[in-house]
Formats: structure tokens, C-alpha cells, sequence
């Protein structure tokens, strides 16, 4: 019998009457973070009904979930033949100062988090039992060994590789299988380890301070903290308009020589998924946030049109291009549910259906599970 998750337990007009410091919108589920104990919980990066409406199009064999399904069950059966690679110290060095060093500590989290969040989606949609015990071998792993992150680069690694690992355990919410014990133990690592990581750099300038700000927000949803939930919208808010130029290029990253076009994706990837986390935390709607001629969307474009362009790109001669199954095309594929924007999903069709499995982890698996804003019917 397929398991019952993330039962919603408070309507809107019950909500009123939860305090002050309540979110302005009731997608709250049950919570079975802190001990055990139930308490009411902000969706993070995978709604409720958004997990319902991917099982039904897979159950129907709908296209491309069914293929997309099929190929997350795939991920998830490979995670079991894995070792895991918890490190008490996440030391990554600078990757201009030593890329080998950088590269080997950054795959140990990277590996465990995807197979972690493969296998938790896995579970949730197939209803197996033992998914969720396979991802749960590779959160313990890091909850049991992981105390620190160090050097240049370890708060930023550790922010957007660590992503998949609290995306996964929120997944695993009320999976009964988690103990109590084991459960506190990981909380307290998002807490004292990953969230510290993501806090650390979330007002920086650039590329780092989104996904410090993802990775918070994503640690405050699971960990139901809804002051720092607020605290994290508030800064996505605060420095839009530095980030993102009248034209829509962004700055801080297309000085980034042959990279620039993947720096602004880079950037881009981890605001938007921001966005859709406080969507489903909180309600608010920052996928329309303008101000004067700047807004998310002509940034989007400008990454959309040069990346088709590379020619065209006057930052840097012949820049480094992604591609529609790859970079840009998960981010793509992402937000053509909410921005409906026909070029968008030209550009990813044909590479469907679409799994970014390393280095970093915020539109993972766009394909499978679509983004919108208008609900799921």
C-alpha cells in the first residue's frame, strides 16, 4: 500500500489563528522534524500538490513524465551499488587555487546529495519503501561524520551541492521509517553545518549570495522557521535591482571572462529556484518582481538569446555555451511553466526529458516535476 505522506492538517481559515509570526498562507503539512512531534510545516521545494500531480501523470504513462519517471528510478537503483563519502571536515579549496583538490572533496557531497534526492523522489512517488532507506544512508552519512566546512570555497560548495541533501530530507518527512534519534541528528546538521554554510555567504554580491540564499531558505522551510524563511525573502528583494541591469545583463557575473554566460546562468538558477521556495512556503509571487525596466524575466532572455548567440556576446570573445539538455536547458526547463514563453520550451523539447545530476542542485529534475503557478489540476 503506497505510503501516505505530508498530510495537510490546517485550513486557511485555522490558520488565522496560529500567532503572529504564522506564514501569510496556509501550505503547511504535517512535520516530523523536530523529535517526532507534529507541527505545521512550509512546502518547500516540492508542494504537496505537485507530488500528486506528477503521480497521476505517471500512473497515466503521460508524456515526457513517463520517460522522466522511468529515467529517476534509474538514478535511484544505481544509488544502491554507491559507497557514501561523509567528511568530518568539507575542505574545499579554492578552484583557481587547486581545481584537482576543489573537484575530489566537492564530488564526496555532490554524488551523496543527488543519489540522496533521487532516491527520496523516488520514494515519494512510487511509494517503496526502500528508496527511502537507500537515502537515508547517504543523509546519515554526512549527519554522522560532517561537523565542518573549510577553506576559499567550502561555504559556497557545501551551499549549492547541499541543497539535494535538505530537498531530500524534507521529502522524507513523514516517512515513518526515520527515527527520532537519527532525525534530530540530521536537523542538527542542517542547522549547525549547511545552514551556517549558506548564511555565511547569502550577502554577497553575486552568484554566492543566491545560492546562500536558496540553501537558507530551503534549511528554514525544513526546519519550519518562518522568521528566517521572511528574512531570506527580504534579502532575494533587497538587491534585485544591483543584480539585474535595464538591458538584463548581470553584471556581477558577465565580467566573468569565457564563463560569463555560465555565470549568468549560475546566478540565475538558484534565484528562481529561491522563488519557487518561497512561493510554496509563503505565497508570495517574486517571479514578477520589476522595477522599472529590470525584471527576472528580461534576465532570463538575455541569457536565453545570448546563449543561443554566443557571437553576439560582447563581454567576452567566443564564451563558453551550454546547451539544451545541460545548462541552461534545466533552468529553462523550469521556468517555461511559469513564464509560458514558447522559445523556452523549443529549446529544451528535444532534449527531454531532462535530469542535471552534478555539481549543483536547484532545478534538478525540471522535466519530471513541473513548475507553475496555476495550480495542479
Amino acid at each position: 500500500m503506497r505510503l501516505l505522506f505530508f498530510i495537510t492538517i490546517l485550513l486557511v481559515i485555522q490558520a488565522e489563528n496560529m500567532g503572529a509570526n504564522r506564514l501569510p498562507r496556509s501550505y503547511y503539512t504535517v512535520d516530523n522534524h523536530a523529535a517526532g512531534k507534529e507541527k505545521i510545516h512550509p512546502e518547500g521545494m516540492h508542494p504537496k500538490a505537485q507530488l500528486e500531480f506528477v503521480r497521476q501523470k505517471v500512473k497515466n504513462r503521460e508524456q515526457p513524465y513517463y520517460n522522466a519517471y522511468n529515467q529517476l528510478i534509474a538514478y535511484a537503483d544505481s544509488a544502491f551499488q554507491h559507497t557514501t563519502h561523509g567528511l568530518a571536515d568539507f575542505n574545499v579549496p579554492g578552484f583557481y587555487v587547486d581545481a584537482i583538490g576543489h573537484r575530489k572533496n566537492s564530488l564526496s557531497l555532490q554524488s551523496d546529495a543527488f543519489d540522496a534526492y533521487a532516491c527520496a523522489l523516488a520514494c515519494r512517488l512510487s511509494g517503496k519503501k526502500k528508496y527511502a532507506k537507500e537515502a537515508l544512508r547517504f543523509l546519515q552519512a554526512w549527519a554522522d561524520t560532517n561537523t565542518k566546512y573549510s577553506n576559499a570555497d567550502g561555504p559556497l560548495v557545501m551551499s549549492y551541492s547541499g541543497t539535494a541533501m535538505v530537498i531530500a530530507a524534507d521529502l522524507l518527512g513523514d516517512y515513518k521509517g526515520w527515527e527520532t534519534a537519527p532525525r534530530k541528528k540530521f536537523a542538527t546538521w542542517v542547522k549547525d553545518v549547511y545552514r551556517k554554510s549558506a548564511n555565511e555567504i547569502r550577502n554577497r554580491k553575486n552568484n554566492w549570495a543566491d545560492w546562500g540564499r536558496l540553501g537558507s531558505i530551503l534549511s528554514a522551510a525544513y526546519l519550519n522557521d518562518t522568521t528566517e524563511i521572511k528574512e531570506n525573502i527580504r534579502l532575494i528583494k533587497s538587491d534585485l535591482a544591483e543584480k539585474i541591469e535595464e538591458d538584463g545583463h548581470m553584471p556581477h557575473e558577465t565580467v566573468r571572462g569565457a564563463n560569463g554566460i555560465w555565470y549568468t546562468y549560475f546566478s540565475l538558477t538558484p534565484m528562481t529556484a529561491s522563488f519557487w521556495v518561497a512561493y510554496n512556503a509563503t505565497g508570495e509571487n517574486l517571479f514578477t518582481w520589476h522595477e522599472g525596466d529590470r525584471s527576472i524575466k528580461k534576465a532570463l532572455d538575455y541569457l536565453y538569446y545570448y546563449n543561443l548567440h554566443p557571437n553576439e556576446w560582447k563581454w567576452f570573445k567566443n564564451p563558453n555555451q551550454g546547451s539544451p539538455d545541460k545548462w541552461p536547458g534545466n533552468l529553462f526547463e523550469a521556468v517555461s511553466g511559469i513564464y509560458n514563453e514558447p522559445g523556452f520550451e523549443s529549446y529544451t523539447t528535444p532534449a527531454r526529458p531532462i535530469i542535471y545530476n552534478l555539481h549543483h542542485f536547484a532545478w534538478t529534475f525540471p522535466t519530471l516535476m513541473k513548475v507553475q503557478l496555476s495550480g495542479y489540476k
